[in-house]
């Protein structure tokens, strides 16, 4: 109760008290976010921590090594972890449903596993970055940029072949939609938008290790996007904002904590299936297949 009570009273004073989850929330809303582009287009991928890991290593390895300033060192990490998902992608990405999940998961346990071998990344003892910044602004300029640009990007044509694929993958591809090519675009694009909060992140938290892409990151951000909901983009940023606050919340109830979020994610998943935000369902798979046909011919 502390907590909402402070929100409202004391905002500076809580703006203080709590900057860290404030950035952690920023940071796993991008993450989710990047979760959402595939989820949207019909892929169980789960290589996006994996691909954050990526980034933050890329982007702090380039700014202590090399000297590259933060904003370089941001874009190259969110590069990297493109450059990555391309080979990863074109063979896992003819498998689908649990065997795809599976495939995708096992390329977050390689990448943990090079860091903990390659000596450049300090094996286990991490990496330290001495000029980092609690600064939220970064990341909460970068949330609100991603989901107007996520928020656009389903009025296109784009957007709408994904949902098609989605929803029937061989009428899309009867109907000349490039299945191929645009799932290992969303796979490649959430990579992107993966190592730019991985990047993000580092630059926030002073530190970094192995600790911070285990498995069980990835199952939170798989309850992120599902609970939250994948039928608007404003789904994904709730579900993270939501369960990310919810160890704060409950913190009066330390020794339950855990019971608490559990119960409360059962709640979730009885009474809300489809997510807290399921957002307004396009009209069927003839819809979205005329809609992206007839806009690529227009092009």
């Amino acid at each position: 109760m502390q907590f909402f009570i402070q929100l409202f009273t004391d905002p500076v004073g809580f703006y203080q008290a709590h900057q860290l989850l404030l950035g952690q929330i920023g940071i796993n809303a991008l993450l989710t976010l990047s979760m959402y582009l595939t989820l949207r287009a019909g892929m169980l991928t789960l290589a996006n921590v994996g691909f954050m890991a990526v980034g933050a290593y890329t982007s702090v390895l380039l700014h202590l090594n090399a000297h590259v300033a933060v904003l370089p060192a941001l874009v190259a990490g969110a590069l990297a972890a493109g450059l990555v998902a391309i080979p990863i992608g074109v063979p896992t990405l003819r498998l689908s449903g649990i065997y795809l999940a599976i495939a995708t998961l096992g390329f977050g346990q390689v990448v943990v596993a090079a860091i903990l071998n390659i000596p450049a990344t300090g094996q286990g003892q991490g990496l330290t970055i001495p000029d980092a910044s609690l600064s939220t602004l970064p990341t909460f300029i970068s949330l609100a940029v991603v989901t107007a640009l996520c928020w656009r990007l389903w009025q296109t044509r784009l957007g709408t072949a994904w949902d098609a694929i989605r929803e029937d993958p061989l009428a899309a591809e009867a109907q000349g939609i490039d299945v191929a090519r645009y799932r290992l675009l969303a796979f490649v694009l959430g990579a992107v938008l993966a190592g730019y909060a991985g990047a993000l992140e580092a630059r926030t938290n002073f530190f970094i290790d192995t600790s911070l892409y285990t498995f069980q990151r990835v199952v939170g951000v798989l309850v992120f996007a599902t609970l939250g909901g994948i039928g608007h983009v404003a789904g994904p940023i709730l579900g993270a904002g939501l369960l990310t606050t919810v160890p704060e919340v409950t913190r009066f109830a330390q020794l339950y904590r855990d019971a608490v979020y559990g119960a409360l994610l059962l709640l979730l998943t009885i009474f809300r299936p489809a997510g807290l935000i399921t957002g307004r369902r396009r009209s069927g798979v003839g819809h979205l297949l005329r809609r992206a046909v007839g806009r690529r011919e227009r092009v």
